[in-house]
């Protein structure tokens, strides 16, 4: 079977994507018991909010990244090579 080398980006996003949530999602579990892990970093912009009478638009993006995240990154990346 021939692997396509140019490989696939939204499929790379995707990969990445499913490993933060689930990284984070274990981090923040544990971190209930093992403090350390719960330790992260939050990056974002802060909500704005548009009214234009008719319509009322807010834009925000946030992310906590803690240490299971991070390992979540790193384990999706060898997935995706791997596939």
């Amino acid at each position: 079977m021939m692997r396509n080398t140019r490989g696939n980006g939204w499929v790379l996003l995707l990969v990445l994507l499913c490993g933060i949530i689930v990284g984070g999602f274990i981090g923040e579990v544990l971190g209930n018991f093992i403090p350390i892990l719960k330790y992260g970093y939050n990056l974002g912009v802060t909500p704005h909010t548009y009214d234009l009478r008719i319509l009322k638009i807010t834009f925000g993006l946030s992310f906590n990244i803690n240490m299971f995240s991070i390992l979540g990154i790193i384990i999706s990346i060898i997935v995706y090579r791997r596939l």
